[in-house]
């Protein structure tokens, strides 16, 4: 349950343990059960009918139960686990606002606390929507509505991200109370006024990821990535499959509709090893226009551990099993493609596993590359902030995906550099990754932990579009801070961390070789936000831009910003890779109220936010949205406005 902090501190403290070195395997990994070696087909097999599907699963349970009965008797140890084909994929929305949200993609919305719809800003907080108009020069609150029903009990639900196409707005939650994912439409008028449509509920297990986001939206196309766990046993395990029901008072289970028919079930040619579970990896694709919801799925089979990613071409999900191998158990994986064009899923088998969605990149020259560590176990909950052990970048040409038969060659993995420990200064454990032009970066941070004490740090820069023979080792570039965050800005990137007393900026430049060009220092500071939408850079000219991110006070842990609202947004300006502070838009904590929250209480999407929008720059934080005016290079304060409930007021300075 992400509810309670018991388990983030449980995670934090398995971290540590790991510290920077994981156990030693060889990298490239081999495959030690073996893979046929046998022409494989294109893309994956479906079932052909509801009774071949059922009869799998019946086989596959008996099968559990003999692998079960076999382990206790050897007394052996058990590892722990922390698109529909059928829709053409459509191209991003036409829709001409801005995009308030750092997506990974351009033209693949994530779902998130705040978006731009026309002249006004949607805001989700604490189980509520809000609207606030910023056209015509304005800074105007103008509607709110609980983001659930009339005729919902909001109780132990998280309404957490939201997504805008055209007239429409999705909330997607996740109700423990109910049992699977929440979606909320309602509607969004040209003045800015809400209404509730209805809502809807999908037979899901909780989506939630430290890092990762439930949602995308291509077009007027929503996106869901969600597991289920499957109990082959049972006497109908169909009866639990991928279903939806429109929501009303008294809803029955009987009025679940399922969105995946056995000939959108897919299985790799490859035995699943499922001694330790089964799961049906499910995209959905909800039909928005209209403000409709249709819904139809895309399943695969496959063991319960996951990352997944969304490119503006495909959905990927990457899976691990436990195999035995004598005394010892080791992962095994596949990595599942299933395109937004209409054509079926495929899969290939892979060795190790991603840390998040940024450990991926479908690039233009048709290959998938990812980066993976040998002992990762995916970005389910906080799965992503335990990532240990080496490292490697597989890349390998989509048309190397088939039914699964095949896995990936030794020579596709290049071994990388592994991130060490400063000696004497502690461990900083996080792993942090990012594609960026044609540059992997990564390096280790403090993360969700109390700030690192530790003055120097390492970040690595590879070339993932060439060979291994052609760019030699990694570039290793020297910080004075860990990393905690990886960011595009512009041709470069910024990498972001803290030396455990001050807050770091450091510009990179990735030309023919990376390097360090410029510190930014903010004394006595830290990160406010820890997800990947909590910055922004806004370019203003190719070498030229401004960019934004919540601060909090030195030596805040990352886990405090689920309970605390940040101090300010620091907006810093880059000339050439040279970073300037501009100013800084501030909360007034004076101003907070009791809102009476009934659903979603803590942020666990964050609730600061800087927003560039129409030539303007705001800060949101918590329940004010704060306007700044830029004047000689300097940002002031213009006005503030609360849109908090029963407090809509705007001061002017």
């Amino acid at each position: 349950m992400k509810a309670f902090l018991l388990a983030i501190t449980t995670t934090l403290a398995i971290s540590a343990l790991y510290g920077c070195t994981g156990p030693s395997i060889n990298v490239p990994p081999a495959f030690a059960n073996g893979w046929t070696a046998t022409p494989a087909k294109k893309t994956m097999r479906a079932f052909r009918s509801e009774q071949e599907l059922a009869s799998y699963l019946h086989e596959l349970a008996d099968k559990q139960k003999q692998d079960r009965t076999r382990m206790e008797a050897q007394q052996a140890p058990t590892a722990n686990y922390s698109a529909d084909s059928s829709v053409a994929r459509e191209k991003s929305s036409d829709n001409k606002d801005e995009s308030v949200t750092n997506v990974q993609h351009a033209g693949v919305d994530e779902g998130g606390i705040v978006k731009l719809h026309g002249d006004h800003l949607v805001v989700l907080r604490r189980g509520r929507l809000f609207t606030v108009k910023i056209g015509d020069g304005e800074l105007r609150p103008v509607s709110a509505v609980d983001a659930f029903g009339p005729d919902i009990d909001p109780r132990r639900t998280w309404y957490d991200e939201m997504l805008v196409s055209e007239d429409t707005i999705a909330v997607i939650g996740y109700s423990y109370e109910r049992g699977g994912t929440e979606v909320g439409l309602f509607r969004i008028d040209r003045e800015g006024n809400l209404s509730y449509r209805s809502a809807y509920h999908l037979r899901s297990n909780d989506y939630y990821s430290s890092r990762n986001y439930a949602s995308r939206l291509i077009g007027n196309k929503l996106i869901f990535y969600t597991p289920l766990y499957l109990y082959p046993g049972s006497e109908d395990p169909l009866q639990s499959f991928p279903a939806v029901r429109r929501w009303h008072k008294g809803a029955k289970n009987s009025e679940f509709r399922r969105i995946v028919s056995a000939s959108h079930v897919y299985r790799p040619e490859h035995e699943i090893q499922s001694s330790y579970g089964l799961t049906l990896h499910t995209v959905t694709v909800c039909d928005l226009a209209g403000g409709d919801f249709k819904c139809e799925a895309t399943a695969v089979l496959g063991p319960p551990g996951r990352v997944f990613y969304v490119s503006p071409e495909s959905v990927y999900v990457w899976v691990n099993d436990w195999v035995r191998h004598g005394n010892q158990m080791s992962a095994q994986s596949l990595v599942y493609r299933m395109p937004l064009d209409g054509s079926g899923p495929s899969a290939l088998g892979v060795s190790g596993s991603p840390v998040d969605q940024f450990s991926f990149l479908e690039s233009k020259d048709g290959h998938l590359n990812v980066l993976v560590r040998s002992e990762s176990v995916g970005d389910g909950m906080w799965g992503a902030e335990v990532a240990a052990g080496e490292v490697a970048l597989m890349r390998v040409p989509l048309t190397s995906f088939s039914d699964g038969s095949e896995a990936v060659p030794s020579s596709n993995y290049r071994k990388l550099s592994q991130p060490e420990c400063v000696s004497g200064q502690g461990c900083s454990y996080t792993f942090q990754n990012r594609f960026v032009g044609s540059y992997l970066l990564y390096g280790t941070g403090s993360g969700w932990g109390y700030p690192q004490k530790a003055d120097r740090a390492h970040l690595y820069a590879v070339r993932w579009d060439e060979d291994e023979d052609e760019t030699g080792d990694a570039h290793v570039l020297s910080l004075a801070h860990g990393v905690d965050r990886i960011e595009q800005m512009g041709e470069d990137a910024v990498v972001v961390g803290t030396d455990g007393r001050d807050l770091h900026f450091t510009a990179v430049r990735l030309g023919e070789s990376p390097e360090v060009v410029f510190r930014y220092t903010r004394k006595g500071a830290s990160q406010g936000e820890l997800r990947s939408h909590g910055f922004f850079y806004k370019p203003d000219g190719p070498d030229s831009g401004i960019l934004g991110l919540p601060i909090s006070v030195p030596g805040r842990p990352g886990y405090r910003h689920l309970f605390e609202e940040s101090a300010k947004i620091l907006f810093l300006r880059n000339e050439s890779l040279h970073l300037e502070e501009v100013g800084e838009l501030a909360a007034q904590p004076k101003r907070a109220i009791d809102d009476a929250c009934r659903a979603s209480c803590v942020d666990w999407y964050g609730n600061a936010r800087p927003l560039f929008a129409r030539g303007r720059v705001f800060a949101l934080l918590g329940y004010e949205i704060v306007e700044g005016s830029l004047d000689a290079g300097r940002l002031h304060e213009r006005r503030r406005v609360s849109y908090a409930p029963q407090w809509m007021q705007v001061t002017r300075r």
